[in-house]
């Protein structure tokens, strides 16, 4: 049963007929005070709530309201209806515990989307395990291919995704660079009900707030001067699918803004057409930047951090969980002999002490680098500490070593090339470190991988 609180007879009415037609019963309310009756009265699975009863709009009486909910029903989700301009409205009931938000007017195909997620996780919380999950559980119920590892923190952040999948919930996923985000990702799309859509993944800071429009939501021919034909945009590429926006820390304001329009009223137009389309996708986020710092610094929405922030994952760094770095060092060292035709080299004891007691500070992405570079420079059957070591001390000097090249014997971009790789070596991968090595921002740096071709790797 879902509870309706407006005091609009019309309101109320729609939305019992709506949900109604998607298998939900309903009852209404007119006031808070009616509200708190009915929650007194009998069980309800979710509360759909104005934020305004009377002449005032500060929304002080839905804040009250949610106050009340929050003490009397705490597992109980709240969903806010607020009008698009009153926005904060709905952020500072968020930040009191609202499960969700949806503005006026909303789309029916919002409305059902946002009830069915709130009543999904909100059951799924009500399963969690009083204990934990041991790996071999953890396998036999979900498959999880490509994540190595059983460590507690590890395994929590399985359970969750395997919880949260099948809700079309969006996901914000962080962590380090080379934790595994994308992997994270990849595993929400293949426990979904999506998994026979498209899994489109953008990097958010290789894209330029000129591009951004054209690349998410496409454009037709004439839009602008280039556009010489139609081109469809990443949001209609995941059309019943999932989108990961990768780096969603890099975008500025202004396409926070209209990122947040499309994530809002799950519509937006292609560029130089009036035509509203409709964006049916599971929204998964990514980053390695502290979106909370950010928002408090005023330069990421914190309405659109709620938007994508319904489900957080924090990803531990390797350094985090090292019992997992003997299970990663073999699953590597596997992968890179079949794909270097190389024998299988076996890993000393003293190999895997060296491997666990290292800080990798590019984590995963840079133990599988170590690895590789060891299965590809060494010979023999077995590696040693010893390899390790020295493989890492060459590394490091290399990537100190500031002798510039004989002039007329390499152009201005192969030595731009060369700086960049090389300090992507000495940062272990980590982007936001190899772009202040360089001194330029992060997205000047992607337009430069760009331009040379050069790999990033995987987040």
């Amino acid at each position: 049963m879902i509870l309706i609180v407006d005091d609009d007879p019309s309101v109320t009415a729609s939305l019992a007929l709506l949900l109604k037609q998607n298998g939900h019963a309903t009852q209404a309310a007119a006031s808070p005070e009616e509200a708190l009756k009915a929650l007194a009265s009998g069980p309800f699975s979710l509360v759909l709530q104005d934020m305004n009863f009377s002449r005032a709009t500060d929304g002080d009486e839905g804040l009250a309201l949610l106050d009340c909910i929050r003490e009397r029903h705490p597992r109980l989700p709240v969903i806010l209806i607020t009008a698009w301009g009153s926005i904060p409205l709905a952020v500072a009931g968020m930040r009191a515990g609202a499960a969700d938000f949806i503005t006026k007017p909303w789309s029916n195909a919002q409305v059902v989307q946002a009830v069915q997620t709130a009543i999904a996780l909100a059951g799924s919380a009500g399963e969690a395990p009083e204990r934990s999950t041991t790996r071999a559980e953890l396998d036999a119920a979900h498959a999880f291919p490509g994540i190595v590892g059983s460590d507690p923190k590890l395994l929590r952040v399985l359970t969750l995704i395997a919880r949260v999948a099948p809700t079309d919930a969006s996901i914000l996923i962080t962590g380090e660079s080379g934790t595994g985000k994308e992997l994270i990702a990849e595993a929400v799309h293949a426990h979904s009900p999506r998994r026979h859509g498209p899994f489109v993944k953008v990097n958010l800071g290789g894209i330029s707030s000129t591009l951004f429009e054209s690349e998410m939501f496409g454009h037709v021919r004439g839009a602008f001067t280039d556009a010489r034909s139609d081109r469809r945009g990443r949001f209609e590429m995941a059309d019943g699918g999932t989108i990961v926006l990768d780096e969603i820390g890099e975008l500025d304001l202004a396409a926070q803004v209209k990122l947040l329009r499309v994530l809002q009223d799950r519509s937006y137009e292609v560029l130089g057409s009036s035509t509203s389309r409709s964006a049916d996708v599971r929204v998964v986020s990514s980053t390695n930047r502290d979106l909370v710092e950010m928002v408090a610094k005023g330069t990421f929405r914190e309405d659109l951090f709620y938007r994508l922030n319904l489900i957080a994952v924090r990803l531990p760094a390797l350094r985090e969980r090292p019992d997992d770095v003997p299970l990663l060092a073999d699953h590597f060292l596997e992968g890179a002999a079949r794909r270097f035709a190389r024998a299988r080299p076996a890993l000393s004891p003293r190999a895997l002490g060296w491997l666990a007691a290292r800080p990798w500070p590019g984590n995963v992405r840079e133990l599988r680098q170590a690895v590789e570079r060891a299965v590809l420079v060494v010979d023999g059957d077995r590696l040693d500490a010893e390899h390790f070591a020295a493989l890492a001390e060459l590394t490091d000097s290399g990537s100190r070593e500031p002798e510039l090249p004989t002039p007329g014997s390499m152009t201005l971009d192969a030595i731009e090339k060369a700086m960049i790789e090389r300090c992507l070596v000495h940062a272990a991968g980590n982007l936001t470190r190899a772009a202040e090595a360089l001194g330029i921002s992060r997205t000047a740096l992607y337009r430069r991988l760009q331009k040379h071709g050069i790999e990033a790797g995987r987040a």
